[in-house]
């Protein structure tokens, strides 16, 4: 694998399972050196960390959680002073309630809304400053479908990636004079532990039959396109999403 990041430093949020946990070890294989934050499970995020060292790469574990300003101000720091610096972030991680829209509470809302866009808001807050003294760096943000299809269950956590690829591009236009690229990755349905929260759970995973590709998304896939926004090939792309769906989204 190329070795494109050599020398960066990489802050992973959700980056000790599924699709977080791709993109860190994707990051180091490619010569970044990587935090990641992880909410409660240690185990994850140790297994994490010795899949790094396996890889020759170096790792910080950071537990905490993104849903509100110190709290976010405080994981981009702890990152930075372990790092030495911040030249990439990568704002993966994501929760969210999973129910009809006539069920949905204000405090579903809330928790949603917050946790999955808010937070990119005011970790970039945080971390283009640190970007900057570095001579630039680069966001990117981690969003689904949902966004702009109409998915069973999936109001607030769609209506959340829809303000998270908006806080993208505005993101994007104020950063890129700094030298700070700011773009998001969409995935269709990714083969992870997360599909257990979803009652269609196996209708979403046959999905793949009916994908031009022929298969669902792996965390990898995903991964492969973060790496590509963070690397240097792709130094006029600002401000986009990019879908990595295998063409689900295609065919009416």
């Amino acid at each position: 694998m190329s070795r494109s990041l050599e020398g960066r430093l990489a802050l992973v949020t959700g980056g000790s399972r599924g699709i977080g946990r791709a993109i860190a070890l994707d990051l180091v294989d490619r010569g970044a050196t990587v935090a990641f934050s992880y909410l409660r499970n240690g185990d994850a995020a140790e297994e994490t960390l010795a899949l790094i060292r396996e890889r020759g790469g170096t790792g910080h574990a950071i537990k905490g959680r993104i849903d509100d300003t110190e709290r976010c101000h405080a994981l981009v720091d702890e990152a930075a002073e372990a790092l030495g610096g911040l030249d990439l972030l990568v704002s993966n991680a994501a929760s969210g309630v999973i129910r009809p829209v006539m069920e949905l509470t204000e405090k579903h809302w809330d928790w949603t809304l917050d946790t999955n866009a808010r937070a990119l808001l005011l970790l970039a807050q945080r971390a283009a400053p640190l970007m900057a003294a570095r001579g630039g760096g680069g966001i990117v943000a981690i969003s689904s479908l949902g966004s702009f299809r109409v998915l069973d269950n999936y109001t607030l956590v769609g209506v959340s990636k829809a303000a998270l690829e908006a806080c993208v591009r505005y993101l994007a236009v104020e950063l890129a004079p700094q030298g700070i690229r700011v773009n998001a990755v969409s995935g269709g349905v990714v083969a992870t532990d997360a599909l257990e929260h979803f009652p269609n759970k196996d209708e979403m995973l046959a999905m793949g039959d009916r994908t031009p590709a022929g298969r669902i998304v792996e965390p990898q896939d995903m991964a492969n396109a973060v790496a590509w926004l963070a690397g240097p090939e792709s130094s006029m792309i600002v401000g986009q999403t990019l879908i990595i769906d295998g063409g689900y989204s295609l065919p009416a």
